[in-house]
């Protein structure tokens, strides 16, 4: 193996599937002096499964302030310490930026070793855009997740969530009060033997949740605006078209945006645009 240099390393992990990992990342996880992860039963599976014995510290987010300082003088010391998850690509939605921060203020060399993320595996297997926003974990609170919502039905783009299995029944329901219809696919146990993958429609995935086995979590990407019916999007043009000069601005967006159940941002920019045409 090629030597490497010290630093931190941010190495990706397999989502479930152990061969998902690159030779790149074991070779890094082979040469490390420390390993950061957040569960040591979790990733004792993979490194004993690619005989990989090293230095394993407790790392998560009740403990990185912690360990900051500790971290920080071992790489001083010109140790290479690598931090993984107990699944995919780290940071994301997992702990490690409070250390990463700190590195760059330091100046202290961060290499990333990319790989697996269950976000892009869910997001490619929808198809629904060419985009996407990664909410990630929502707030426990209605009113904080409301909040959210809102904001989030004037991106023209696919979103994607990490949902545990004992809301998704309750935040589907409040995907459909806020966003309508939309198109969703939902994920679960990605790349495992039980692997899980349903796609639909919001009112036809909701009736099916209950046959599924909630344990976990679930990826949850939910389809953007322009994957709504391809006639209901020609009927909304033509109606702009049709109305824009019977009706005030303002009263023509209300009208359309209930109709179609679209956020009236979006129903405002597409009248803005055909009255400028």
């Amino acid at each position: 193996m090629k030597e490497i240099n010290s630093g931190l390393y941010l190495v990706s992990t397999p989502i479930g599937n152990l061969s998902d990992i690159t030779l790149r990342a074991i070779e890094v996880l082979k040469q490390s002096d420390i390993i950061l992860c957040e569960d040591t039963r979790v990733s004792k599976n993979l490194l004993d499964h690619y005989q990989i014995n090293k230095t394993l510290f407790l790392y998560h987010k009740f403990n990185e302030k912690k360990l900051l300082g500790k971290i920080i003088q071992y790489l001083n010391d010109g140790k290479i310490i690598s931090l993984i998850s107990d699944a995919g690509t780290p940071l994301i939605s997992d702990p490690g930026r409070i250390l990463v921060n700190e590195l760059y203020k330091r100046k202290i060399k961060i290499i990333p070793i990319p790989g697996p993320s269950a976000a892009s595996t869910a997001y490619s297997l929808s198809g629904f855009s060419d985009s996407f926003y990664f909410v990630g974990f929502l707030p426990k609170k209605f009113g904080d997740r409301k909040k959210i919502y809102n904001n989030l039905k004037n991106l023209e783009t696919s979103l994607v969530f990490f949902i545990s299995g004992r809301d998704i029944e309750k935040i589907l329901n409040e995907f459909k009060s806020f966003f309508g219809n939309q198109q969703i696919l939902i994920a679960k146990e990605l790349t495992k033997i039980h692997e899980t993958i349903v796609r639909g429609n919001l009112s036809a995935v909701v009736e099916d949740i209950g046959s599924l086995n909630l344990k976990g979590e679930f990826t949850v990407v939910l389809s953007n605006i322009v994957n709504q019916n391809n006639s209901d999007l020609l009927s909304l043009e033509k109606e702009i078209s049709l109305l824009n000069k019977k009706m005030k601005t303002k009263d023509l967006v209300n009208y359309l945006s209930d109709k179609y159940d679209i956020s009236k941002k979006i129903i405002y920019s597409r009248v803005l645009n055909k009255k400028n045409d």
